[in-house]
């Protein structure tokens, strides 16, 4: 036993361990039980929720959830908000306000607002804090608090295929094509094409696909390297784990 280090505090040190892995497999498993499922959906009632799709727990606000359709196969994480209508227990109609198709990834802190319609296409992916509205607050009135007034609403439809970066924010009336890239921070209203990249605030245009001249302007990183054919899902898992086990410098 060192010389500074007491029976007492050796005792102390191993108890601290002790409940701290307690205190992980407790978080692990209320996780792992709070999380909403077409097979556990909880006290949530969606519309629709597909094979695969799980909301992480905790979730964030979740209202109006029988005009909510979920895909097969979403990702939805942690502390994120869907919500349908302007507030909980309206009729709103016999149709669907909120649409994610198959695949659909809702990073961690996102929020989807559908006041009025809202669809987004599937296997789109959404980075950690996107913020998607069809609800704007209205300001006409210079005498009456901005918050009192009654807001403007626009449907929003995302295409399938496309990326949002970490922070962005997709305003009422966007429609966004297929395989759209939407750069972190960036502020999106109107319509934006297939296969185009935007940033900014407000986002424009700043990369687009010409079926001739490929990306203009040109891309400047160099392709990825795809998987050679015959590699299977087991070896590419094996491989990370490789790398995860190997030590660092």
């Amino acid at each position: 036993m060192p010389k500074n280090r007491t029976p007492l505090s050796s005792l102390a040190s191993w108890r601290r361990r002790v409940l701290s892995r307690a205190v992980h497999r407790g978080w692990a498993w209320v996780r792992e039980t709070g999380a909403v499922t077409a097979r556990h959906p909880g006290r949530l009632r969606f519309g629709r929720i597909g094979v695969g799709t799980r909301l992480a727990f905790p979730q964030g606000t979740v209202f109006g959830e029988p005009w909510i359709e979920l895909g097969d196969h979403c990702v939805i994480g942690e502390q994120v908000t869907l919500t349908a209508g302007l507030m909980p227990d309206l009729d709103l109609g016999s149709e669907p306000i909120l649409t994610l198709g198959d695949g659909v990834v809702l990073g961690r802190g996102s929020h989807v607002v559908a006041d009025t319609t809202v669809t987004i296409g599937s296997d789109t992916y959404c980075g950690p804090y996107v913020y998607v509205t069809s609800t704007n607050h209205s300001y006409d009135d210079p005498h009456e608090p901005v918050g009192k007034q009654w807001p403007r609403m626009e449907p929003v439809e995302i295409g399938p295929g496309c990326w949002i970066g970490t922070g962005a924010v997709i305003l009422p009336g966007a429609r966004l094509g297929r395989n759209v890239v939407v750069a972190a921070g960036s502020v999106v209203r109107g319509v934006v094409p297939d296969h185009a990249v935007v940033a900014g605030a407000p986002a424009r245009v700043v990369r687009s696909w010409d079926a001739e001249k490929g990306w203009q302007p040109p891309l400047r990183t160099p392709a990825p390297v795809p998987v050679p054919d015959g590699v299977t899902p087991e070896q590419l898992l094996a491989v990370a784990d490789l790398g995860a086990e190997s030590p660092r410098g």
